[in-house]
């Protein structure tokens, strides 16, 4: 790990202009005398030397003074751009703040607009132009740097807004921030990757200020040896890299990972990253509710790559508990955009057809009829006491539904886990006032505490961003082979046992926010553990605390000395 860990001191070759133009090396108005002697910085640069402390003031005020989330985005990103220190800095102190500027939901805005605000490359584009060249054109990426953990997307399934082409890269930026800022993963040893296969967009087509490659996508075998291709690049170029995969389309997510988590470290974060925190999140009402998991019936409503990795880990906690697989099946039903998923009926997607209950189970709750399975009919005959959605259809959880469950459950878990912020299936306010304050709440993007009858109820957010940083370090720390099933279980167990009793008293189901880097340090050793338990790690379980105590990178500015 030692290509991952902070330093006091940074020895460079360059001088002048260069270092100023290096956001590893540069540190503004920062730099000592002596380091603007020895570094030929002298004139370059005010005669001022601002303190740590004067520079984040300075830039979170100027970031802020944007009124527009965009503008916000655009303003961190040209930090990020010039001084890396700096833009972590401002980032891990105002974590509240910035996180849903740097990620979730405006994020989904600095994608749509990618083309439009773009201001300087950061990462890697991969076009279909580059068969039989990836392996070089990625070494020429890396150069000298032992890159690893990247975050790869083909840009197909962004968020909720779909097909955004080559600006999916503002997704691997993004998660890679938070993974520097919530686990300590050096920024120099990451890459971003969007693999750029075409767009399906006709309005991205259509724009003449498009960046990225003017195609229809590519599908079928072209598709998958174009991965293959970039996943043996990977191999190759960058041996002790963790990769992982962001916003596929959920059949092509699940054949990906299929395909290749048992040769390439790597795990897909809208599969698995989604279903371990929802996981988390259920396991926190549980503490609240006393109840075990294994006695609620759970409603997820969307069977996208986050709601297949929902059932998937839901599932697997309840096969701890001793059920059956029956039992289980009739634990969790599934819909998608036609309603329950039932096999009588034939599915496009083949992993639904998993998913999907027996016909006999459906007529047991009177859901026989296929054209009376929707939503509202689940609901009402199936009685859930637990609710989730990954739909993407704002206003899907009604009223009716909430009150519903609060007739034979005396604190309903409902979890509205759409982004961003507009497509939630309902809002936090709407869902305690309609339930009288009974419902246990969390959504997935972040949401205002709500004031009902005197008591404030804060929204935690299953944010993902609880999961991955932590997962990927874990995997990283132990020099795991696999990023198995029961490692991302353990991350899930860490997360939820990481709410404190004080937030779970103030209706939370998640963390603060600003305890991120602790609450990553929890799963990143819980995952660490597990891979040592069952023999996918390359170290010990003391190297691995040693680790995590002295060797994580900080944003404190390295010493900077000329070679």
């Amino acid at each position: 790990m030692s290509k991952i860990e902070s330093t006091t001191t940074l020895v460079t070759q360059k001088r002048g202009v260069e270092v100023i133009q290096d956001p590893l090396l540069n540190k503004g108005t920062a730099f000592s005398h002596d380091e603007r002697t020895e570094l030929e910085l002298h004139g370059l640069l005010p005669p001022h030397i601002s303190t740590p402390e004067q520079q984040i003031k300075r830039a979170y005020s100027a970031i802020m003074a944007e009124e527009e989330p965009l503008d916000r985005y655009v303003a961190l990103l040209a930090l990020q751009d010039r001084n890396e220190h700096l833009f972590y800095k401002v980032l891990m102190e105002n974590m509240a703040t910035l996180m849903p500027i740097v990620y979730t939901p405006t994020v989904g805005l600095a994608c749509q607009n990618f083309s439009h605000v773009f201001q300087r490359a950061r990462g890697l584009w991969l076009n279909p132009g580059m068969r039989g060249q990836m392996h070089n054109i990625l070494r020429s990426a890396a150069g000298h740097r032992d890159i690893r953990l990247i975050v790869a997307t083909d840009n197909e399934s962004i968020l909720g807004i779909g097909d955004q082409g080559a600006g999916g890269m503002a997704i691997s930026v993004g998660k890679l921030a938070l993974y520097v800022a919530g686990a300590g993963i050096n920024p120099g040893a990451t890459l971003p990757i969007s693999l750029d296969v075409g767009t399906n967009n006709q309005a991205l087509l259509d724009d003449d200020l498009y960046l990225g490659w003017r195609q229809p996508r590519l599908s079928g075998e072209a598709y998958n040896s174009f991965i293959d291709e970039f996943v043996s690049a990977v191999r190759e170029v960058c041996p002790h890299a963790l990769l992982q995969w962001e916003d596929f389309r959920k059949d092509n997510a699940l054949s990906i990972l299929e395909r290749h988590r048992d040769e390439t470290l790597s795990f897909n974060d809208d599969i698995q990253g989604t279903g371990a925190v929802a996981l988390a999140g259920l396991f926190s009402a549980l503490r609240i509710s006393a109840t075990q998991l294994g006695e609620h019936r759970i409603v997820i409503h969307g069977a996208g790559a986050a709601g297949m990795g929902i059932a998937n880990q839901v599932r697997a906690a309840m096969g701890s508990q001793n059920l059956t697989q029956e039992d289980i099946r009739a634990r969790v039903a599934i819909l998608d955009s036609s309603g329950l998923l039932v096999d009588d009926k034939n599915f496009r997607d083949a992993y639904k057809a998993d998913l999907a209950w027996p016909k006999a189970l459906a007529a047991s709750f009177n859901l026989d009829d296929p054209d009376a399975r929707q939503l509202e009919d689940v609901v009402d005959k199936y009685k859930p006491t637990i609710l989730i959605g990954t739909s993407g259809q704002p206003g899907a959880f009604t009223e009716t539904m909430a009150k519903s469950m609060c007739d034979y459950c005396e604190h309903p878990i409902i979890l509205p886990f759409s982004n961003p912020t507009d497509y939630s299936e309902a809002t936090p306010a709407d869902l305690i006032r309609w339930t009288q304050g009974k419902a246990l709440v969390a959504t997935g993007s972040p949401f205002a505490p709500v004031d009902y009858n005197g008591k404030t109820y804060r929204i935690g957010q299953g944010n993902n961003v609880f999961i991955f940083p932590g997962l990927g370090l874990g995997a990283l720390l132990a020099n795991s082979t696999v990023v198995s099933d029961s490692m991302v279980t353990a991350a899930s167990e860490a997360c939820a046992n990481a709410v404190s009793v004080e937030e779970l008293d103030q209706g939370m189901l998640y963390p603060n926010i600003e305890r991120l880097r602790e609450v990553s340090a929890q799963v990143a050793r819980a995952v660490a553990q597990q891979a040592i338990a069952e023999g996918a790690a390359n170290t010990t379980e003391d190297s691995i605390n040693q680790a995590l105590e002295e060797s994580l990178w900080d944003p404190s500015y390295p010493k900077i000395q000329a070679s």
